[in-house]
């Protein structure tokens, strides 16, 4: 697997079948269903599904309808204020939210999902997205980038819901795939304060159906991500596709992390 550009990713198709599982899961739920815990810090079952419905209808208001965006109540002048800023407003909405019962929650997403899918089938994969990127560092992002963003959210939310009610994870193993190819995609960002010589890799090699092996090159002063692998890397980390979600999207615990496994480097291969 020599090293490659990484390609877009078109998740434009994405959202209307995995959001009508999880609205097939929301109307099987019993009512003690809706107040188990996730590992999404705080928040309920039913927390989640309300930020869910949030972030739908805010991406219809915004990006279809064009209203602009309310301000923040004050300046936002680092990363830090901008998601500080962003977590207020989810859990102003997740607050305001438990007023309202499960049954009105899904009808709220059925509603506002099946418009986001129907919104996002419509855009042009290469036009400016409306909001970037900002965990990959973009201060501006194509479409196919910030939509990929938002699959992420879909697909790790409705895991999260999964994993606290016992229910089994979605079996496309495409979807899962693109949830990790857009998400490894912050990690030149993520390491943008590591420091390596020219030529230095990392290695990410994620086992099962829905894994692949990306690579991180350093040019000395930054890192730059590629799909497969170098005939030698300096590091290698080693998971299987159900932990690397995890990792990628702090779903777990410390014993999450430790399961993570790193190789020492190896001779180059013959050719």
């Amino acid at each position: 697997m020599p090293l490659e550009p990484l390609p877009h990713i078109d998740t434009r198709w994405m959202f209307r079948p995995v959001s009508g599982e999880l609205v097939t899961l929301l109307r099987q739920l019993t009512p003690a269903d809706w107040q188990q815990p996730t590992v999404a810090g705080a928040w309920l079952v039913r927390d989640v599904v309300a930020h869910l419905v949030d972030t739908a209808l805010r991406r219809l208001s915004f990006d279809r309808d064009g209203m602009t965006p309310p301000p923040p109540a004050e300046p936002i002048a680092s990363e830090r204020d901008f998601v500080a800023f962003i977590n207020r407003l989810n859990a102003q909405w997740v607050t305001a939210a438990q007023r309202l019962s499960p049954r009105v929650l899904t009808d709220l997403y059925a509603l506002a999902s099946s418009g986001q899918a129907d919104w996002f089938e419509r855009q042009p994969l290469d036009g400016p997205a409306l909001f970037s990127v900002s965990w990959a560092g973009e201060t501006s992002s194509a479409n196919w980038f910030d939509i990929g963003r938002e699959f992420t959210e879909l697909w790790h939310h409705q895991q999260q819901i999964r994993m606290a009610v016992g229910a089994a994870s979605l079996e496309e193993a495409r979807f899962l795939h693109a949830v990790l190819d857009i998400a490894v995609r912050g990690l030149p960002y993520a390491y943008r304060d590591v420091l390596a010589a020219p030529g230095q890799t990392v290695v990410v090699d994620v086992s099962g159906p829905s894994g692949g092996r990306w690579t991180l090159v350093s040019d000395g002063t930054r890192w730059t991500l590629f799909g497969g692998e170098p005939a030698a890397e300096t590091a290698r980390v080693r998971l299987d596709q159900d932990l690397a979600w995890k990792v990628l999207f702090n779903a777990g615990g410390p014993e999450t992390a430790a399961s993570v496994h790193i190789t020492e480097p190896r001779p180059p291969r013959s050719v």
